[in-house]
């Protein structure tokens, strides 16, 4: 086991902080003065009160909770977010023409951009005094008024994006509004007879469509939930409650920390909402352990990196994504989840390989027995953090609204966390939840065993034996809350102008054509490549489909610098489903084929901003640690290619569920990812030379392809390898 180095350190909470602050776009925000911070505190607990309100007993109608939603946005990002990223935009500043170190400017836009959101709401039945008659009969003709307030709209929606989430986003966004706008400029078959100006705005404006479409309204009801459920919840110590277990499940075997950082960060998904705080909470403790067990500082943060990306995939919580596909899809979210569990488990199989092969190459240990956490300690300690979790899975699985089960979730993690039977007024709050279930019960919303299960478990949180938190402490954690939802709220509103571009033109069927067509013709170019007399190991129409696949996969990391997986699996899956659909994939198969490289896109260099944080703990080279994180994430980077060929690995698609065949396809994917780690790593049995890596990646993926033609070339590729490898691993065996 390697020392730590005369300059490491363990960095402070402070430190990591700044961390992911600097690489979180959430997190970085404007100084503003103490009387100011008190206000806008204000307004975040108000806000997240709104919502979570409105998620337990009912929800506004949908022009006036997407324009509150909105108004939150607009408020919060424009006094925290300056309209550039220099440093000195973020500190404090003298003289006039500011409040609070707001800048009067940003004060205007704020007051411009609530207006045009709660403007909808007001003018929905019509306001006779101005002239302005119910929405039914403005749509399509808009008035004076729509114009001005919807064009403010966009131009604000495009400024809160880019303030939060870089110039990447706004930018293609732009390139679809002109492409609306000035479509019969364009050439060949993208050419269409343009968007009159007034029409565009109010498809933009108007519900259904554009901004206040599908996307905002995921958000603000479902999205922003989740994410406050997850900062709440790692507050109050579920988060430690899973590094620890993953420690004591992992930590004993070789390369112990690597594999904890694993194991720890899939479960640490589940709650969190971003990558770069997943990377941050587990990579504090996990990294600076690889590194003093012997792994390379770009190795042990690509590790890391490469697992929390991993979050928005794996089940039972996903990311913000996942519960917008079930919208698009029009299926339950359990059904997104279910068949997001073998591409997860695939995910999870690829990272852990390589790290214990690299293990097996380096000769590193696993942590010894006085290193581990106590199992009964752990538990006996943090028991009660895990009820919040449970009772919202239960909900979410049992058939009830997503929002429900965040209402339900968020309620007993405030309890957990702040309410103890020791200190009497804080029993006022599992009394209200208490009594909130009943009034369900009472008004047929629960059944019996829902209610003695939310209430049962609101009793059991108050005797967390655990410090709770004070309100202070409570408080902070839902402001943090809230502030880590802005970005994705931002990119929601901002995609949605996407969204009706896209339905406006139907240019995603446009682009469609041209990638299957484009596929077509170079599948016919190759296909004798793939033939020998009457065997033919891959058909033109296969041929056809992979090519396609590839194509959208490019599209999705090209466009991926920088861009959220949220709003880029909404741009690209407007594209990709109408391609591989005419190819004949299932919808579910190509929507999870976007967003599982919307996901690869985070890791993948030069823009991956998960893995810069993990190089800012490991002390590493950042392209070096992002290009460790990408060679880790293979299992995301083939998962894809292996359902949308198998789609029976997602067991709930259209094309029906076999067990044999699950089963075979299943094995031969786990055994195609193996043989592609250890070509990554150069360790199988023994050392690998270079022929013997090439020969196992080729292997590998080949494998992934669901046929017995292609694990029999499999095969015969690997069959030298696995022979060189069992010839090694005996001389060593016998020199040693």
């Amino acid at each position: 086991m390697s020392k730590k180095t005369a300059g490491e350190h363990e960095l402070t909470a402070e430190e990591l902080a700044a961390i992911e602050e600097k690489y979180d776009e959430g997190s970085r925000t404007r100084y503003v003065s103490p009387k100011a911070h008190v206000v806008l505190r204000a307004i975040a607990i108000t806000y997240a009160l709104y919502h979570y309100l409105t998620a337990g007993f009912a929800l506004p109608p949908e022009e006036w909770h997407m324009g509150w939603h909105l108004c939150g946005l607009f408020i919060l990002i424009y006094a925290y977010m300056p309209v550039f990223r220099s440093e000195g935009a973020y500190g404090k500043h003298k003289g006039g023409f500011r409040i609070g170190n707001i800048p009067i400017y940003e004060i205007i836009l704020m007051v411009l951009g609530v207006s045009a959101s709660l403007y909808l709401g007001l003018a929905w039945r019509g306001i006779p005094f101005l002239g302005i008659e119910e929405q039914t009969f403005r749509m399509g003709n808009p008035n004076n008024y729509d114009i001005f307030f919807g064009l403010v709209l966009i131009i604000l929606v495009l400024d809160i994006a880019r303030r939060t989430l870089g110039w990447v986003l706004p930018a293609i966004i732009c390139i679809f509004i002109c492409y609306a706008l000035f479509g019969r400029y364009f050439p060949g078959l993208l050419q269409h007879p343009g968007v009159s100006f007034k029409t565009f705005v109010s498809s933009m404006y108007f519900p259904q469509e554009g901004i206040f479409g599908v996307t905002l309204w995921v958000v603000s009801t479902i999205v922003f939930h989740f994410v406050l459920f997850g900062v709440i919840a790692q507050r109050t110590g579920l988060g430690q409650l899973f590094i620890d277990n993953a420690t004591i499940l992992a930590g004993r075997y070789t390369g112990g920390p690597a594999k904890v950082s694993v194991v720890s960060s899939a479960f640490f998904g589940t709650i969190s909402g971003s990558s770069v705080a997943n990377t941050v909470s587990t990579g504090a403790l996990t990294i600076p352990n690889m590194k003093r067990l012997g792994y390379p500082g770009r190795f042990a943060g690509g590790v890391e990196a490469a697992a929390s990306a991993g979050g928005q995939i794996t089940p039972p919580i996903m990311g913000a994504a996942a519960f917008i596909m079930a919208e698009f899809l029009e299926v339950p979210y359990t059904t997104i989840v279910i068949a997001a569990i073998f591409p997860a488990v695939l995910h999870y199989v690829g990272v852990f390989t390589v790290v214990h092969l690299m293990a097996r190459r380096l000769d590193l240990q696993g942590l010894s027995a006085d290193m581990l956490p106590q199992f009964r300690k752990v538990w006996r300690d943090g028991w009660a953090n895990l009820i919040p979790l449970v009772a919202l899975l239960v909900v979410l699985f049992s058939g009830y609204t997503p929002y429900m089960s965040a209402f339900c979730g968020i309620s007993l993690t405030v309890i957990a966390g702040a309410a103890r039977r020791d200190t009497p007024w804080t029993l006022a709050f599992p009394a209200a939840f208490i009594a909130f279930v009943v009034w369900k019960y009472l008004g047929g919303g629960f059944d019996l065993p829902m209610t003695l299960l939310l209430a049962g478990g609101s009793i059991l949180c108050v005797f967390n034996p655990q410090k709770r938190l004070e309100m202070p402490e409570l408080t902070d954690a839902i402001e943090t809350g809230v502030k880590y939802a802005l970005a994705v709220g931002a990119a929601s509103a901002a995609v949605g102008i996407v969204v009706g571009v896209i339905n406006t033109t139907g240019v995603g069927f446009r682009i469609g054509f041209m990638v299957t067509s484009g596929a077509a013709e170079m599948a016919q170019s190759l296909h004798w490549f793939f033939t020998y007399g009457a065997f033919e190991i891959f058909s033109i129409e296969d041929l056809q489909l992979f090519l396609s696949l590839v194509l959208v996969a490019i599209a999705c990391i090209l466009m991926g610098a920088g861009i959220p997986t949220t709003a880029l699996y909404i741009m690209l899956v407007s594209v990709a489903q109408p391609a591989l659909a005419q190819l004949g994939v299932p919808p579910i198969a190509s929507h999870l084929f976007v967003l599982y490289y919307g996901v690869v896109a985070e890791i993948t260099p030069p823009v991956c901003t998960s893995a810069y944080a993990a190089a800012a703990i490991a002390n590493s080279n950042p392209f070096k640690t992002g290009m460790s994180a990408f060679t880790l994430g293979l299992g995301k980077i083939v998962a894809p290619m292996a359902f949308v060929y198998a789609p029976v690995l997602l067991f709930v698609s259209s094309t029906g569920f076999d067990a044999l065949e699950f089963s075979y396809t299943a094995t031969s994917c786990i055994l195609g990812v193996v043989a592609l780690s250890a070509a990554v790593v150069g360790y199988f049995l023994a050392p690998m030379s270079v022929p013997e890596r090439v020969l196992a990646a080729f292997a590998g993926l080949v494998a992934i392809a669901p046929s017995w033609q292609s694990d029999l070339f499999a095969l015969a590729l690997v069959a030298p390898t696995i022979l060189m490898q069992v010839i090694s691993k005996r001389r060593a065996v016998a020199a040693s």
